[in-house]
């Protein structure tokens, strides 16, 4: 490779003819150096706006990830201590508090030596110079260029002071690999503030500048050293340090911290990324930042992220690899999976992760999937909310059949003449039929049928309306057929879009806009953006805790049992849509609202895998309720546990026949005592009519009642 010598023999030859050209042109007097004086830039267009680096922040201000083009850490002038300031003029610009840009002898010295030696071995840009190109201008070696430099550098000089153009020049130019401005310089090679910067490395710094390849501690250190020592013996001649000083600072060897401790330009932890990819989307898509703010502009990105429940995602993920360790064809493995967490009464997303690989796919927030009996929720809230509904009524599991229905009202193969119109035979996930069935039964059981006919007699419309209320934005025309009650859709839904909607059940009914970020500063703290949490009443608080005691029972005893924390109350719900190509299971607590998904990329591709025995096994949504199950008990694990708040106008302890939901009074005889539940309902809503089933009591009734109620059983 060849030496930075042999790579610029025309740059002497340059210099030279830029020196005549200046010479020439203020010989000419007012002429030709006032005409071409003015095409310089206008004072108003010079000013210092370097790009810097964006920070994002968790939830308690601890720095999480960072975004930039070029790593730069802007300080002041009175932070960088003076060693530092002396050795920069001392090697770079002995006459800078002299000169009013441009250094005619100095320039005229370093084209002869230059000349002389073939190659460039004097810098003859004054600091206003190299701050002019660095900061205005390109790189190109050309003459024209470099007039243009020393134009920009005569109106700097007249537009800002010395300290300013100092400042801004050690914040500007260039100190190694993505490392721009003295502060990122100082953390990079010795991990350290600027301030706190030695005689020695302030001396190596400043021999960086000229060239940070050739003279890098870490590719180089004998030229650096070499280097280092010659601004110490400079600094010593022009009167800065004693020689007394520079003998013992030479003496020190290099410093710097080993290339494997130093901070490197990180973006942040792999587990956040999916976070802070969907707070850039946001900045830019809903707050109208754009990419080259982020990127440049030095913002601080206050987030909502905590890490303990991002942490505790992460590490709830790793259950999936003990069950399966296969790869698709991308090389990603099988299945994925999804996680979004949110705090109910704020819409904060406190952990997201969108995928078990460094994929650039985020399936929390861009896959829409299948939900399977995740719909029911918006089924049962539409039931119970229309006050025609309670947790008593009874429906009957059996088998039916409807026309394929696409939209209201209407038959999509029906046409006239055919005579056999093509019918949908819903079925139940274990193929049976229970009878007669409660709602809070088919709910904790997630009974198809029952879902199916309760969404026929509550309406389809009101269904969808909940639904979308509630948050789901992905329903199309072709979704209003009954179907949707077990998760048909045409499209699907998102993990983000399920958290929002459950969450309207933990917070009492108020629907909460989900959002990533708490507000966004420029880099001096003026506050840019600050969010306000969007609430929105939807649902009736009490059909919110009702819907929320039934889906605590699916915890507690029916399909998501997976899911259950002893001591915490928790409710959910479980989702799988047919053949196991999706598993959701979204549930809360008072504190925590959290959805999952686990499926292939191939959205028909089964979750079957082989194991290491040669065997099956098949992952559904019973595994979804595990990994929420481990989220939730690690993320939790230092918050005081809480129940539901209950609002007013439920009235419980009622006692109902759960074959018939009538009501069972004390002088009600002949129904097993297990068919009897106690039940919760919206006061106004509770049976009156005793249960078809109940008998005259007699004596050996009162005896044998109250027998089962003082023995132990």
């Amino acid at each position: 490779m060849p030496q930075p010598s042999e790579r610029r023999p025309r740059r002497p030859l340059i210099v030279l003819l830029t020196t005549f050209a200046l010479c020439l042109l203020i010989g000419l007097g007012g002429g030709g150096f006032t005409a071409y004086l003015a095409s310089a830039p206008s004072l108003d267009e010079i000013t210092f706006d370097p790009q810097t680096v964006t920070y994002f922040y968790d939830r308690y201000g601890d720095e999480i990830a960072v975004r930039y083009r070029q790593r730069r850490i802007p300080v002041t002038i009175d932070q960088v201590p003076q060693s530092l300031l002396d050795a920069v003029i001392a090697i770079e610009d002995q006459q800078f508090y002299n000169h009013h840009g441009i250094n005619i002898a100095a320039i005229l010295r370093a084209a002869i030596v230059d000349l002389r030696a073939g190659a460039k071995l004097q810098g003859g840009s004054t600091i206003t110079q190299q701050l002019a190109k660095n900061a205005f201008l390109t790189h190109e070696k050309t003459f024209t260029r470099k007039l243009r430099e020393v134009l920009w550098a005569i109106q700097i000089e007249r537009k800002y002071s010395k300290e300013e153009i100092l400042e801004a020049y050690l914040n500007e130019i260039y100190w190694g690999p993505g490392i721009y401005g003295v502060q990122a310089a100082s953390r990079y090679y010795f991990g350290k503030d600027v301030s706190q910067l030695t005689l020695p490395e302030s001396a190596l710094l400043a021999a960086i500048i000229r060239n940070p390849g050739l003279y890098s501690p870490y590719t180089r250190p004998e030229s650096a050293l070499a280097r280092r020592n010659l601004v110490l013996e400079v600094m010593a001649e022009e009167g800065y340090i004693t020689e007394q000083e520079a003998e013992a600072a030479k003496a020190e060897p290099l410093q710097v911290i080993p290339a494997s401790a130093r901070p490197a330009p990180s973006e942040g932890r792999e587990s956040d990324r999916w976070f802070i990819q969907y707070v850039m989307r946001e900045l830019v898509e809903k707050y109208g930042f754009t990419y080259e703010e982020i990127y440049q502009g030095g913002l601080k990105v206050y987030t909502t992220l905590d890490p303990a429940w991002q942490q505790a995602a992460e590490q709830a993920m790793t259950y999936l690899d003990s069950l399966s360790n296969q790869r698709n064809e991308q090389g990603l493995r099988m299945p994925q999976a999804a996680l979004v967490a949110l705090d109910p009464a704020t819409g904060a997303i406190r952990a997201m992760i969108g995928g078990r690989d460094d994929d650039e796919f985020n399936r929390a927030v861009q896959a829409y999937r299948q939900p399977g009996s995740a719909n029911k929720v918006f089924v049962y809230a539409s039931a119970i909310d229309s006050r025609r509904f309670t947790p008593a009524t009874v429906l009957v599991d059996e088998p039916v059949e409807y026309p394929y229905q696409f939209v209201e009202g209407t038959s999509a193969f029906e046409a006239e003449g055919e005579e056999e119109v093509p019918v949908w035979r819903p079925r139940n996930n274990d193929g049976t039929f229970r009878g007669p069935v409660t709602l809070r039964d088919g709910l904790v059981d997630s009974v198809n049928i029952i879902a199916i006919k309760l969404m026929e007699q509550v309406g389809i419309a009101p269904v969808i309306r909940m639904a979308e209320r509630m948050g789901i934005t992905s329903i199309t025309p072709q979704d209003r057929h009954l179907g949707f009650a077990i998760g048909g859709m045409t499209r699907g839904v998102t993990p983000l879009e399920m958290a929002e909607a459950y969450a309207v059940l933990a917070n009492q009914g108020i629907r909460t806009e989900p959002y990533a970020v708490e507000r966004v500063t420029d880099a001096s703290g003026l506050v840019l953006w600050e969010t306000t949490p969007q609430r929105e009443i939807v649902l009736d608080a009490a059909t919110a805790y009702l819907v929320t005691d039934m889906l605590r029972d699916a915890v507690e005893r029916g399909t998501g049992r997976n899911a259950a924390i002893p001591g915490r109350d928790v409710a959910g719900k479980t989702g799988t849509s047919n053949d196991f190509t999706d598993a959701w299971f979204i549930g809360y607590t008072p504190e925590l609202v959290a959805a999952v998904w686990i499926g292939n990329d191939a959205a028909a591709q089964p979750m079957v895998y082989e194991t290491a025995d040669g065997g099956t096994i098949r992952i559904g949504s019973a595994g979804a309720a595990h990994l929420w199950g481990r989220f939730a008990r690690n993320a939790l694990a230092n918050v005081p546990a809480s129940t539901f708040a209950r609002p007013p106008g439920l009235v419980d302890g009622i006692p109902i026949d759960i074959r018939t939901g009538g009501l069972v009074s004390d002088g009600c005889a002949g129904i097993p005592r297990d068919e009897i539940r106690s039940e919760l309902f919206i006061a106004g809503t509770q049976p009156t009519d005793p249960s078809p089933r109940c008998q005259p009591a007699s004596p050996f009734h009162f005896l044998w009642d109250w027998f089962n109620r003082v023995l132990p059983r």
